[in-house]
């Protein structure tokens, strides 16, 4: 359940990141789910070990080159993905952000198993 609901929450972020960017197309809700998803598998596989191997060039530009690898990865989801396109650098990196943002705050009430997090305060 909590999978299906952060495929969900990738596709409804670049569905929204595809109407601000003008870069970015997207050419209906399958390809947005299409695209959560494979969204998502790249971030769980290919990430990391891009992570490892630009670690001293990361470290060098005190984070700021993670971008420009939010921005590949979405890029690689569009070559991937009919029906989702990216045209250009900066568009895949103005979109990673705003995926990554959105995603971030709608993720940031949920727990890993879907279930809505509910904080009180004593």
């Amino acid at each position: 359940m909590g999978f299906l609901l952060r495929v969900l929450i990738n596709a409804l972020a670049i569905f929204l990141a595809a109407a601000v960017v003008p870069g970015l197309e997207i050419r209906g809700a399958l390809s947005a789910l299409g695209a959560g998803l494979v969204l998502g598998l790249i971030n769980a596989v290919v990430r990391p070990v891009l992570l490892v191997l630009t670690l001293p060039l990361t470290l060098a530009t005190l984070g700021l080159f993670l971008f420009i690898l939010n921005g590949l990865c979405l890029w690689l989801t569009s070559l991937l993905v009919k029906g989702f396109e990216v045209h250009g650098f900066w568009a895949a990196v103005f979109g990673a952000l705003i995926v990554s943002v959105v995603s971030w705050l709608l993720t940031a009430f949920l727990s890993d198993r879907g279930r809505i997090v509910v904080i009180t305060r004593r």
